[in-house]
């Protein structure tokens, strides 16, 4: 597998498994609903883990443009590959969305609120304010992309008389535990997208999919999740490399 598939695949596994949570807790005659927050954190908790541990070993486990530009800026990652891996990310985010719409077709079809349905595609406000909303998202996506540039490889290799063994899926555990912290304590005001592809691509599918009645996808929102996240990353290369 190339790195730019394993960051296509690596984000539609995110996005499957992290609006699917989601789409369980929010929408009408699952077996989730209404089984709250928590659940919602610990399943993108979980969705993150999944992904990143089966794109590791061929492509670093960006599976978010902020992470790329981020590594990019603090000099740990190649300029001339940014571009291939956010196009990858954000077709994988898409295809992660459109598994979801497929997998909860019925119960779109047994849900009336257009926002809540929007609620699973894309992140939105508790309160609108996007100057302020850009803040959670810059602060999350900060504490993300400075954690993440801290880090060891979680792709490292010991020797083994049968052979080589990837540590990657022990080493995903700590980028999932920060996502679940992340979510718990700063997720509330704008559902903390941290990831400009997990917003943008589900956006898109919601604009283009039939889910029944719904709203517009709130594109006068969309910047907020896609400049907040950047602008946290580009912080945190900065004073990463100020404190190295």
């Amino acid at each position: 597998m190339n790195p730019l598939m394993a960051e296509y695949i690596g984000t539609a596994i995110l996005i499957t498994l992290g609006n699917g949570v989601v789409a369980n807790v929010l929408l009408n005659k699952t077996k989730g609903n209404g089984s709250g927050w928590i659940v919602i954190t610990f399943g993108w908790a979980m969705a993150v883990y999944v992904g990143v541990f089966i794109a590791t070993p061929y492509s670093g486990a960006h599976l978010n443009p902020a992470v790329t530009i981020g590594l990019a800026l603090a000099g740990k990652f190649a300029w001339r590959q940014v571009a291939g891996y956010i196009i990858a990310q954000v077709l994988g985010a898409m295809t992660g969305a459109f598994l979801v719409w497929i997998v909860y077709l019925p119960h779109y079809r047994e849900t009336e609120d257009p926002d809540i349905k929007l609620a699973t595609f894309s992140t939105g406000p508790a309160i609108r304010n996007p100057i302020q909303n850009l803040i959670p998202e810059a602060a999350g996506t900060f504490i993300l992309v400075f954690a993440v540039l801290y880090m060891s490889d979680p792709s490292i290799l010991v020797q083994h008389e049968e052979g080589k063994i990837g540590l990657g899926a022990i080493g995903a555990l700590p980028v999932a535990l920060l996502v679940f912290a992340i979510g718990l304590s700063l997720g509330g005001p704008t559902g903390y997208a941290i990831n400009p592809a997990r917003d943008l691509g589900p956006r898109i599918l919601h604009f283009l999919l039939p889910i029944g009645k719904k709203r517009d996808s709130d594109w006068k929102y969309s910047w907020v999740p896609l400049l907040g996240p950047i602008l946290g990353a580009m912080l945190a290369a900065f004073f990463y490399l100020l404190l190295k």
